[in-house]
């Protein structure tokens, strides 16, 4: 009998090990560095966060072409792009889904979408799936702000608090937190619950 319970004990410790363990590995925290990355950009130029030498922040925001949620918030992103470019935070977008599993997000679709949007940003391919992991992001679209001049995540999110509907928007979690940094205030939503798809890869 005691060596059965002792036996559950340690059972009930890896499994609880583990699931702290996965926990710690699901993505960048708020006030966590990140890593720099290499990925192509529809221009087919290969883009790296630290090609961007002069500016304060970077507004990176897991989004596709074919997710309802991201499509309505293309224009969004595209006013973020030309409110915060030449304050010095600046967008770049990434498609996280695999285009094996959803061909409308293959890099060729992403390139006729970027033009037809007229996006001025970056829109990068993760190819592969090996950045998005490390940023935890679940959705598109998944917003983090990072600070420049030290390389850690600021806020983790939303882009607003109506996904679809642009014209109900009633608090811009990502202005407001843009705008807190450049006036060196704290952001006081960090954090809000990122709205739209689950991100697509082979199962």
């Amino acid at each position: 009998m005691k060596v059965l319970k002792s036996i559950l004990v340690l059972l009930v410790f890896i499994s609880a090990t583990a699931f702290t363990f996965k926990t710690a590995d699901s993505g960048y925290k708020i006030g966590d560095t990140i890593e720099d990355f290499t990925l192509k950009n529809v221009d087919e130029e290969m883009i790296s966060l630290s090609d961007y030498e002069e500016v304060k922040g970077f507004i990176i925001i897991f989004t596709c072409n074919t997710c309802p949620y991201s499509v309505a918030n293309e224009d969004r992103i595209n006013a973020l792009y030309n409110k915060y470019e030449n304050k010095g935070f600046s967008v770049i977008a990434i498609n996280p889904n695999d285009p094996s599993v959803v061909p409308d997000d293959s890099f060729e679709k992403m390139q006729v979408r970027a033009e037809e949007k007229k996006f001025k940003f970056p829109y990068l391919l993760d190819e592969g799936q090996k950045v998005y992991p490390k940023f935890g992001a679940t959705k598109t679209p998944h917003v983090y702000i990072v600070t420049k001049n030290d390389m850690k995540v600021q806020y983790i999110g939303a882009i607003d608090n109506n996904s679809r509907n642009p014209e109900a928007v009633t608090e811009k979690y990502v202005e407001n937190a843009v705008d807190a940094l450049l006036a060196g205030k704290k952001i006081e939503k960090t954090e809000t619950s990122a709205i739209g798809c689950s991100i697509k890869v082979k199962r």
